[in-house]
């Protein structure tokens, strides 16, 4: 194992922020290359728990010599993020300097035009360079991997419709309880890479990109940093690896996805239409049917009118439910996944900001 630091200047005197790369070299040129990273959302750690057990396992594979495609594993990927506290609490999503998601405003460009990512990166400042140097790395590889959390969460993944269902092996490797098939409409960081490979050739869209695959995946909650689940994780991982072929180990045998596949247009976003405190009466991994009560909002506490109650759209497995019990208007209080697409127009790209 090769472990090196890409080192970016921050934008005040004094500061510079460290990004560990931990690189596995493969024996097999013609391989799958792989990038795994986790906590691009800085305060989103259980795939950051999974790396570091998965990065013992393939120490082992690497001394074994069973490692055929070389890996390249981020597991800290935002250092400037994991800086950032305000008043003791982590604030990890968004950019307190620039105000941005650290998971959007990725550069959508080709392929061919990697290398300019990291040309004259004093251009930039400090997180659009570390933005910049992820998406280098992670162009040089056909399997790029970005490990997320929800707030209260089954586990699913993010993947592009270009991808499935070749991409259902990573699923059942990991045993998700879902996958929501996107459109590839962002600039959040899987995205920004298929983007790449679908216009390897500028004006040219690829409509199917094989033996590539670029997936966000959700690791259940934020709260869900246990080692049993993360070493499970990390199982789960090694599984996918060898279903590739970029890891050699007999031992695995295949799995089959059981879980449902939907497009983000089947996505019920079920949202506060009033301030209030939140009584939940359905928890997430439950399947709903049409107009169950998913919640009730205390909006006046003490007054006979003083509730409202929130009910499904339409049947579906409850798949994230927000973990704060004061919510604002229109605040995301659950992901139901359907059979059916939601009556509600949804924007192209990603569901959240």
């Amino acid at each position: 194992m090769d472990i090196s630091e890409i080192i970016i200047p921050g934008d005040t005197p004094g500061i510079e922020w460290r990004l560990p790369v931990f690189r596995f070299k493969g024996n097999d040129p013609a391989a799958p290359k792989v990038y795994i990273q986790a906590a691009l959302h800085a305060d989103e750690l259980p795939g950051t728990a999974l790396l570091h057990f998965l990065c013992g396992t393939l120490r082992d594979a690497e001394s074994a010599d069973s490692i055929a495609g070389d890996i390249t594993i981020v597991p800290q990927a935002n250092p400037i993020g994991a800086a950032q506290s305000h008043f003791g609490e982590l604030q990890g999503r968004f950019d307190l300097g620039s105000r941005t998601n650290f998971n959007r405003d990725f550069p959508l460009i080709s392929l061919r035009d990697r290398d300019n990512l990291i040309d004259d990166l004093d251009r930039y400042p400090a997180i659009d360079r570390l933005k910049r140097q992820l998406m280098h790395m992670a162009l040089g590889a056909d399997l790029v991997l970005d490990l997320h959390c929800d707030d209260e969460s089954l586990q699913y993944a993010y993947i592009d419709e270009v991808f499935w269902p070749e991409a259902s092996d990573l699923a059942a490797a990991l045993a998700m309880d879902a996958v929501l098939l996107s459109d590839g409409e962002s600039s959040a960081f899987e995205e920004a890479i298929s983007f790449a490979w679908k216009y390897a050739v500028p004006g040219e869209k690829r409509t199917r990109l094989p033996g590539k695959l670029s997936v966000t995946l959700e690791l259940r909650g934020k709260r869900d940093v246990y080692p049993d689940m993360a070493k499970a994780d990390a199982e789960g991982l090694w599984r996918f690896l060898t279903a590739r072929e970029i890891i050699r180990d007999e031992s695995v045998l295949p799995s089959t996805f059981a879980g449902p596949a939907v497009p983000l247009d089947n996505i019920e976003m079920i949202r506060s239409p009033e301030s209030g405190t939140v009584l939940f009466h359905r928890s997430i991994g439950e399947v709903v049917a049409e107009g169950d009560l998913l919640a009730t909002i205390i909006t006046r506490p003490g007054t006979a009118d003083g509730s409202i109650q929130v009910r499904a759209p339409q049947a579906g497995l409850v798949v994230t439910r927000v973990s704060d019990r004061l919510v604002r208007r229109r605040a995301d209080l659950m992901k139901i996944a359907c059979s059916q697409p939601s009556s509600v127009v949804r924007k192209a790209g990603t569901l959240e900001d």
